[in-house]
C-alpha cells in the first residue's frame, strides 16, 4: 500500500514539474550565470537601503521567505556601489545590518533603516545616524558600538562584500535575486508578484 501511495505521489509531482518548466523559460524569466550551483540551496537578494524599488519590494521579500522550503537559506546582500550616497556610507549601513543580524533583529532593524530613508526622508551621512536609528528601536547604544567594531561583524561585512565581488557581473541593478549561485531571477513583462515568488521557489529546487 505504501508503495502505491508513493507511486501516486510521484505521478502527481511529475506534471507539476513539467508545467513549471513550460512556464519558466531561460532568457525570459531567468538567466543562467554559472556552470555549477551551490552545494546548499540558497536565495540571495542583492539590495540597497537607498533604493526605492528595494523598499517597495520588502513585502514581496517577506512572501518569498515564507514560501521557500525549510532547507533553502535566504540572505540579504547589501551593495556598496549605488550612486545615492558614498561607498563609505553604504559600508556603514552594511555593518549596521550585520549588527542587527548578529542580534537576531535583522528584519526589524532593516525595516527601521528603510523607513528612516524613504518614509521619514532622513539623511544618513555618518555612523552616528545609524546608531540613533538603532537606539530609537530599542538597541542599547553601547552594545551597538561594541558590535559594530567587533571582529564578528567585520567578518560578516567582508563576507557580504565577497558576494558582491563574486556576482558583480550579474548584478547590474537592485534588487537582484540570485538563486543557488547559478540562476538570476527576472521579473519579466506580464508577471505578477505571486508569479515572481513561484519562480524563485522553483529555481531554488533546481540542481541540488
Amino acid at each position: 500500500m505504501k508503495k502505491l501511495f508513493g507511486l501516486l505521489a510521484f505521478m502527481l509531482i511529475l506534471p507539476l514539474q513539467a508545467c513549471a518548466q513550460e512556464q519558466w523559460k531561460e532568457g525570459e524569466h531567468y538567466e543562467v550565470i554559472a556552470d555549477k550551483a551551490t552545494q546548499t540551496r540558497q536565495v540571495q537578494e542583492f539590495f540597497s537601503f537607498w533604493c526605492p524599488h528595494c523598499f517597495r519590494f520588502e513585502g514581496l521579500v517577506k512572501d518569498i521567505q515564507a514560501k521557500l522550503p525549510a532547507d533553502v537559506k535566504f540572505d540579504k546582500v547589501h551593495v556598496n556601489f549605488m550612486g545615492f550616497t558614498t561607498p563609505d556610507v553604504q559600508e556603514m549601513a552594511t555593518a549596521a545590518m550585520m549588527v542587527g543580524r548578529s542580534m537576531g533583529q535583522e528584519a526589524k532593524l532593516n525595516e527601521a533603516i528603510f523607513k528612516y530613508i524613504h518614509v521619514q526622508r532622513g539623511a544618513i551621512s555618518a555612523q552616528k545616524d545609524l546608531k540613533n536609528i538603532f537606539i530609537i528601536n530599542g538597541v542599547d547604544g553601547e552594545q551597538f558600538d561594541k558590535l559594530i567594531n567587533s571582529f564578528g561583524v567585520k567578518n560578516m561585512v567582508r563576507q557580504n562584500n565577497n558576494q558582491i565581488t563574486e556576482f558583480r557581473e550579474a548584478v547590474h541593478s537592485v534588487p537582484t535575486f540570485i538563486v543557488n549561485g547559478k540562476y538570476k531571477a527576472q521579473f519579466a513583462r506580464g508577471m505578477k508578484p505571486n508569479d515572481f515568488i513561484d519562480l524563485v521557489v522553483w529555481l531554488s529546487q533546481l540542481d541540488n
